[in-house]
């Protein structure tokens, strides 16, 4: 689907879409509610809500550490230390992952390669009760497959991305923010990929953004899609595809700041062979994850952004990626 309308920057969806999203929505917002309850001996606190926590180490050599336990870890909320509530090295926990994949000019000579890779990434990295959704985005954006968790009709979409084409012409529905002119619209994908879709899903969520990371073309800032994805829980890993055509060089600070800022990683891809290895390097980040969960300290329901800082604390050399803050819930 095609974002048409930039009012409240909201998808406008299809009755039957919205049916069966909100369908899944509910059944998996279920079971991540089941999981994420604490054991019996603890206190269930009211009118708190409870902060989770995605984070994966690694040690300098960049290995993962996958055998870490509660008290390895400690959390911080704007430099106050919080109690962890509950913990687990979670593997089967459901993924809601949205695909974004940048179909502008400086994309022609890596697309074919793209597709081959990302169409392998999601038949290694899918599971049952996971689910992902496919967008590409160029002079505008456009939503190729919705949340599914069949494998056939997101290689599919993927197979689909045509660079700088219209919607009519490759199976996207018509409309988008309207068009400045032209150019890469990747923070406009980013919000709307994150506000419009995934702030609705229940669960582990993540963005893998393939891109030289130059918008050219956005009616949106770098910080509101920041911001978006902040709000929905979801981490951006940038796969920053480069030296296929001449760049202006602003590419890797805009994917560092949209990985940090969410907890994901960048990874540098220069040719047909580091894809397919930044791939691999992904699907192992979301398959080797230690959850955490508190109540914070700061009771206030004031909406403001909450910084996060974890620490290991029996590996000096240990590095966590982890999200960066949260905001709080409104009265």
């Amino acid at each position: 689907m095609r974002m048409t309308s930039y009012a409240a920057g909201v998808l406008t969806l299809a009755l039957a879409g919205m049916l069966a999203a909100s369908a899944v929505g509910d059944a998996r917002a279920q079971s991540q509610s089941q999981q994420q309850t604490p054991q019996s001996g603890q206190t269930l606190k009211s009118q708190v809500t409870v902060v989770n926590v995605f984070a994966t180490v690694r040690d300098r050599h960049h290995a993962i550490i996958s055998d870490l336990n509660e008290k390895d870890f400690k959390i911080l909320e704007d430099g106050q230390e919080q109690k962890v509530a509950f913990f687990s090295k979670e593997r089967n926990l459901p993924i809601t992952m949205g695909i974004l994949i940048d179909t502008s000019g400086s994309m022609d000579r890596i697309l074919n390669a793209e597709q081959e890779t990302a169409s392998r990434f999601l038949q290694r990295v899918m599971r049952k009760n996971d689910e992902a959704m496919v967008i590409s985005f160029d002079l505008d954006v456009n939503l190729l497959a919705d949340f599914t968790a069949d494998t056939s009709i997101l290689e599919r979409a993927i197979r689909r991305t045509v660079i700088n084409a219209p919607a009519a012409g490759i199976g996207g529905t018509v409309g988008t923010i309207p068009q400045q002119g032209g150019g890469t619209n990747l923070y406009d994908a980013v919000y709307l990929a994150a506000h419009d879709q995934l702030a609705t899903e229940a669960g582990r969520k993540a963005i893998i953004l393939l891109s030289d990371c130059e918008d050219t073309g956005s009616r949106l800032r770098i910080q509101e899609a920041i911001e978006a994805a902040q709000r929905a829980d979801t981490v951006i890993h940038v796969l920053l595809l480069r030296d296929f055509m001449a760049t202006s060089g602003v590419g890797p600070p805009v994917a560092s700041k949209m990985a940090s800022e969410t907890g994901g990683r960048v990874i540098d891809v220069h040719n047909e062979k580091t894809l397919e290895k930044a791939f691999d390097e992904i699907a192992e980040e979301l398959s080797s994850q230690y959850v955490l969960g508190y109540y914070p300290t700061n009771e206030k329901r004031d909406g403001t952004f909450r910084k996060i800082q974890v620490e290991i604390v029996s590996h000096s050399d240990a590095k966590v990626t982890a999200r960066k803050g949260y905001y709080a819930p409104r009265k």
